[in-house]
């Protein structure tokens, strides 16, 4: 079996329930072998990474292939766990992809600073969302070899 027919485990941190149910649809609609999961903010993020509290359980909370980031949310904004997950070296591997409703300019060059793989701009139709989770599988598990 190649890696290519497991699924791919992605964990997506976003406080906007709207935003979650429209990505999880995209996911549906775009028939991808995934396991996404859903974290509201950045400190569930952080806990979901570091397996504490209710993500304990390291098979039912496996570490994600791919991070998708909003980066303004409650608690802990995606800048700032940004900023943790690239100075862990148990996570830093981990390729982030903001997705968010910014398009300011200055959050773009912050955060490739800070080490993120991709910045996205949410999109604001169903059909695009659907495009990007296309996009985003077959680039990070199709083009790209990640390391294990």
């Amino acid at each position: 079996m190649s890696l290519s027919d497991y699924p791919m485990t992605i964990l997506y941190a976003d406080d906007d329930p709207e935003d979650r149910m429209l990505t999880q649809e995209a996911f549906e609609e775009s028939k991808l072998a995934s396991n996404l999961i859903f974290v509201e903010d950045g400190e569930e993020l952080m806990e979901y990474l570091n397996h504490k509290g209710k993500f304990s359980d390291k098979e039912k909370y496996p570490k994600p292939d791919l991070i998708l980031l909003d980066l303004n949310m409650p608690k802990k904004d995606g800048r700032e766990c940004l900023k943790e997950i690239k100075l862990d070296d148990s996570l830093k591997k981990i390729p982030v992809v903001v997705l968010t409703t910014s398009n300011d300019e200055e959050d773009v060059l912050k955060t490739y600073n800070l080490g993120v793989s991709s910045f996205i701009t949410k999109p604001v139709t169903f059909d695009s969302m659907v495009d990007i989770v296309k996009s985003l599988n077959q680039y990070w598990f199709q083009i790209v070899r990640l390391p294990n």
